[in-house]
């Protein structure tokens, strides 16, 4: 039908073209039309063209001119065809570039008839938000929100409850008693401040760095233990590697190991909030590694286009286990990409723990409000290691570890500011962490006691009725087990 329409079209044009003697004049005005009817060209303040005092001269072939602009009308070449058009027909008076704009669906867009191309950088990066300075003193000037001493003290007390669970975890794994860890180090008040900025109703689709926002809302230290032993009280019946935590009751969606794939999951949970009207949204955790995957581009992309209240929360901690950032990407850190996406963005300062909960709280503002996601890039620093699979002095040297762990560790500046407002003291941070350690060792030794759980457990929770394939295996493995005893633990019920 397209390709009928053009083509009696292009028999009116030239009909028209042979029998009158402006041929120029109603090809204009005609392709004027079209580009009108197609919404795609409007031109400002544009006198009507005159009528060409050589348009019969024998120099022009009027086909030819036809030819040309007609080819560029269907094709889409419309600014190309037009500039030749003038360069055979000088009598028509060229527009200004700058009284021209592309009335494109996305918006629109100014001419120039400068050949430029945008800068792939700028020498200035996008600066960092903060609020206290390496010594834990607040900035001159901070329009940081001002937080109770009720508040403060549960952050505090909280991110030393995570510095603590990370020691005793990192250690029982050392001893064989768990196979697998990975710490938070470095990184507590990213996810302790966070936590503290958002509701309980909103959701939680972490990476697998983030436990203190399930700390923060109540998780109880003796499921930490019970998810890294994998017993039978463990939430993930055993299904999972530790320290791949998941909580229904508080919002958190389970761990994931795969890269990334967390983003998108987010954006549709978020979509969802947004067609039901809920006074909630939705935070993500990644870090800058997540940043260079397939799915993370397109989840900020469908999240802008859709408008959805999601805030992608991006740990930019310098290293990709072991890649380092400036052989991840060439822009400037993760903060950039939201505006390319459309999306408002802001750098934090990941170490400062006033700075995180000010961004976070307002990111959530603006996300349940004006219905749109937030990019938060946070710079901070991992001092351990990416996980007890890793040796993070093989590509980092250990003077650099030490001087994060010092003068820039979050935990200290942030107890630095307490301490400064009288709400802590030597005798309370003593106190906590004896408590703290007090509650992880009976924890560990409870987890440890309890049974795993049964072979049953494998293949339950995906169909209401199993299917012959998973019944057939479960036999399968049952069989193997009595016939290898001495290959499988003891302590898994049959």
């Amino acid at each position: 039908m397209a390709s009928s329409s053009l083509t009696k079209s292009k028999t009116s044009i030239i009909h028209h073209l042979k029998s009158t003697k402006f041929p120029l004049l109603y090809f204009t005005n005609h392709t004027s039309s079209i580009r009108n009817s197609h919404n795609l060209l409007h031109t400002i303040s544009s006198p009507p063209l005159p009528v060409p005092r050589c348009a019969t001269s024998s120099r022009i072939n009027p086909f030819i001119v036809f030819s040309r602009c007609f080819e560029s009308v269907c094709v889409g070449r419309r600014l190309h065809s037009a500039a030749s058009a003038s360069n055979d027909v000088r009598q028509f008076p060229a527009e200004a570039p700058s009284q021209q704009v592309l009335d494109f669906p996305g918006g629109k867009v100014k001419f120039t008839p400068k050949l430029a191309f945008t800068s792939g950088s700028t020498e200035e990066r996008v600066p960092c938000y903060r609020v206290l300075d390496d010594s834990g003193q607040p900035i001159i000037d901070s329009d940081s929100l001002k937080i109770s001493k009720e508040l403060a003290v549960k952050m505090y007390s909280d991110m030393v409850t995570l510095e603590v669970m990370d020691t005793i975890f990192y250690e029982a794994q050392r001893q064989g008693r768990i196979s697998f860890y990975a710490t938070t180090m470095g990184e507590e008040a990213i996810n302790i401040a966070s936590a503290a900025a958002l509701h309980n109703d909103d959701f939680v689709f972490p990476q697998y760095r983030e436990p203190g926002v399930l700390l923060w809302r109540g998780f109880p230290l003796q499921e930490f233990a019970h998810q890294c032993f994998g017993n039978k009280y463990d939430n993930g019946k055993g299904r999972q590697m530790p320290i791949h935590y998941g909580s229904r009751k508080h919002n958190y969606f389970t761990v994931a190991s795969t890269v990334a794939t967390q983003i998108p999951h987010a954006v549709g949970a978020a979509y969802s909030l947004k067609m039901e009207k809920q006074d909630s949204c939705v935070i993500t955790y990644f870090g800058d590694g997540g940043s260079s995957t397939a799915d993370f581009h397109a989840a900020v992309n469908f999240a802008a286009v859709l408008e959805v209240p999601v805030i992608f929360f991006c740990r930019n901690n310098g290293w990709a286990i072991s890649t380092p950032i400036n052989e991840q990407l060439r822009s400037d850190g993760i903060v950039v990409r939201g505006k390319a996406y459309g999306v408002p963005s802001i750098r934090i300062d990941g170490n400062d723990a006033l700075a995180i909960y000010s961004a976070v709280h307002k990111a959530r503002k603006m996300a349940i409000e004006e219905q749109t996601p937030v990019l938060i890039e946070a710079l901070t620093y991992r001092t351990g290691h990416h996980s007890t699979s890793d040796d993070s002095t093989k590509y980092r040297s250990i003077d650099e570890i030490e001087q994060w762990r010092g003068g820039q560790n979050p935990v200290k500046r942030f107890r630095k500011w307490m301490e400064s407002k009288g709400w802590w003291s030597d005798e309370a941070e003593s106190e906590h962490h004896c408590s703290t350690r007090k509650q992880l060792s009976q924890a560990i030794q409870a987890a440890e006691q309890v049974e795993k759980p049964t072979i049953a457990d494998m293949f339950n929770d995906v169909y209401d009725v199993l299917p012959k394939n998973l019944m057939e295996q479960e036999a399968f493995i049952r069989k193997t087990i009595k016939k290898h005893t001495q290959d499988y633990p003891s302590d898994v019920p049959l």
